[in-house]
């Protein structure tokens, strides 16, 4: 969604189309990349 996002803004210059690519890429940030990171977490939890 996010690569979409960014095409279609680099295509048409709408600055809401960037907003919400911003927005995408936010929220992606708090979703672990990889599942590794995942497992670490669970090996060694947050207290």
């Amino acid at each position: 969604m996010k690569d979409f996002t960014w095409k279609l803004f680099s295509q048409t210059g709408n600055i809401d189309t960037y907003l919400l690519f911003k927005e995408l890429e936010n929220d992606n940030q708090d979703i672990p990349d990889s599942q590794d990171e995942e497992l670490a977490e669970v090996d060694f939890p947050i207290s």
